[in-house]
């Protein structure tokens, strides 16, 4: 049986001294301080003086080692012994081959797949406890809120979904209610003229250009100039004698 040992680093590769500095102080706030996380970098010792992480590529894996605690992009921070892993230097070896075969370089993401979720994987084949929360606690946190978001984007078009295929219900069931009643909307035995017309007119509209429903004073409008078309169209018609359903 051998150590394995997780080596962290605060993550001080970004090219501008200020920016280093300001993780510096998120890492000595968050995680010194109130002991929630920080930005990290980490890597796993086991078997030998070398470490063993994770980082980006554009070609082969990306999976190598380095001197332990010597790793020269980041700074150094404290090391944790997770337990012992009962592999032989021969299985633990195998692991490896299987891991780079797995984790190539081009796959690296920053939320989903980093140096912190590599040494999860390599710590849970070693049969070791996983990394404390804290190490990999602010990318966990980013990837919980792009699901999220991703999920709400998802409901968001199911529900415009809904919201046209119940248009398109209505609109059936006014042109229906229209062409079925037995009384056109223009006939002089209609209670409601031009309304039935005007409210499918509006839900064609939502179906198939989007426009948005006329205002009440259009309604208004288009109403009373169908009236004054009909009352045109009455005054030209001849009297006739009432029949009984008329009564």
């Amino acid at each position: 049986m051998t150590e394995v040992i997780l080596h962290i680093y605060d993550v001080t590769n970004s090219g501008s001294e200020k920016t280093d500095s300001t993780i510096m102080q998120i890492n000595k706030i968050f995680k010194d301080g109130i002991g929630l996380g920080g930005i990290f970098h980490s890597a796993v010792q086991v078997y030998g003086d070398d470490e063993w992480s994770f980082g980006f590529c554009e070609q082969g894996t990306g999976v190598f080692s380095c001197p332990s605690g010597k790793n020269p992009m980041y700074t150094y921070r404290e090391k944790i012994v997770l337990g012992k892993t009962s592999f032989s230097i021969f299985k633990v070896n195998q692991i490896l081959r299987e891991l780079s075969r797995e984790w190539p370089g081009s796959s690296y993401d920053l939320l989903s797949k980093n140096c912190n979720h590599f040494c999860d994987e390599f710590c849970e084949k070693l049969g070791v406890p996983k990394l404390p929360g804290w190490v990999n606690r602010f990318a966990n946190a980013g990837d919980a809120a792009a699901e999220i978001a991703g999920n709400t984007a998802i409901r968001m078009r199911q529900a415009k979904a809904e919201i046209v295929s119940a248009s398109k219900v209505a609109y059936r069931f006014l042109v229906g209610v229209t062409s079925n009643s037995g009384v056109t909307p223009d006939s002089p035995g209609n209670s409601n003229r031009g309304t039935p017309r005007v409210q499918a007119s509006w839900f064609k509209n939502i179906i198939t250009t989007g426009a948005k429903p006329s205002s009440g004073s259009e309604i208004d409008n288009k109403d009373a100039n169908v009236l004054q078309q009909q009352q045109r169209h009455e005054s030209e018609q001849p009297l006739r004698q009432k029949s009984w359903h008329d009564i």
